[in-house]
């Protein structure tokens, strides 16, 4: 009995720290520390993005691969001498902007010197991308601190462009996200590219056969072949295709018209249409009439991903460089 009620109290402090935690996390976490860090932050941003406007895609995507394995803690933009890091895994070997992102921890470290973690830089970089994109504008909780470890199996965290809507939802529980935020953060795919490797079963391997003939029929068959012009083989390892054709360097509601006409580049793209309340969500906002909405429920999802188990307090520390842990 007595075993038990240690046990009792055991979860309930755990349960306690872990909401102190995210309490720890707010909006004037640097206000006396570090005011300027928003403003450095937007300035590399603007410079890169007119610049490079491709990269806010990946940009967007190396914050929720961050998140997603061992919390936003920064551990995907550390390096392994022996390749072992989470960067060197293959769901994040297409990952670019690495270099970028410690161009901004460098000039933040100027103006503030060993105060602005890199996985706060990286929450902020995220946001910037989608604004500066013509999306959807939030006010970023700060106060996390950077891990020390990263671990490249444990990538298997990560949402696979192949899932079904099980393991989807699966997967975003673990970080508690649920359906809503699901479909919600899928539409981060109307900025960015992606390789054809990332989709190409769909048109050629669907149920194993490896020839033309054998396709996804649930991808819509003239998207198909478009596709097919684009990605010659099963094999190509380097064509890169716009996620949402057309408008892939703004963020807007697009990417749900595409899903609800069955040409989601993904399979976690279509599998948005196989849940009754994913669907209803893609259908309404497919008609393009409800983008605040959207956006609101963009901005409300990202900050809740955000608060994925984040390391805060005398909990890890402020990396000077993104790429290494202090020595």
């Amino acid at each position: 009995m007595a075993s038990r009620a240690a046990t009792m109290v055991a979860l309930l402090l755990a349960a306690v720290a872990a909401t102190c935690a995210r309490a720890q996390l707010h909006e004037k976490f640097y206000s006396e520390s570090c005011p300027s860090v928003e403003d450095v932050v937007r300035r590399e941003m603007v410079r890169a993005l007119s610049l490079a406007p491709s990269l806010a895609g990946p940009l967007l995507r190396m914050h929720f691969h961050d998140c997603f394995v061992r919390g936003c803690d920064g551990s995907v933009l550390l390096d392994s001498a022996n390749k072992t890091a989470e960067k060197d895994a293959q769901p994040n070997q297409t990952l670019r902007g690495f270099g970028f992102v410690e161009r901004v921890k460098a000039a933040v470290e100027k103006a503030c010197p060993d105060t602005v973690s890199c996985a706060d830089v990286l929450a902020l970089i995220a946001r910037d991308a989608v604004w500066l994109s013509k999306g959807p504008f939030w006010t970023v909780p700060l106060g996390r601190r950077d891990g020390s470890v990263s671990i490249s199996n444990e990538t298997d965290a990560l949402p696979p462009p192949t899932a079904n809507f099980t393991v989807l939802t699966q997967l975003f529980a673990a970080v508690n996200l649920d359906a809503k935020d699901l479909v919600v953060l899928s539409a981060g795919h109307t900025i960015g590219t992606s390789h054809c490797f990332s989709f190409s079963d769909r048109l050629y391997n669907f149920t194993g056969m490896e020839n033309p003939s054998d396709i996804d029929p649930t991808l819509e068959p003239q998207y198909m072949m478009r596709l097919k012009s684009k990605c010659a083989s099963l094999n190509d390892n380097t064509t890169l295709v716009e996620m949402d054709p057309g408008s892939f360097k703004t963020f807007d509601t697009d990417y749900f018209k595409l899903v609800s006409k069955r040409r989601g580049l993904f399979h976690s793209d279509g599998a948005l249409l196989t849940d009754p309340f994913t669907r209803a969500y893609v259908q309404r906002h497919a008609t393009g009439a409800f983008k605040e909405e959207f956006f609101a429920d963009f901005a409300a999802s990202m900050i809740k991903m955000g608060n994925a188990n984040p390391l805060t307090g005398s909990q890890g520390e402020i990396r000077k460089k993104c790429s290494v842990v202090n020595h």
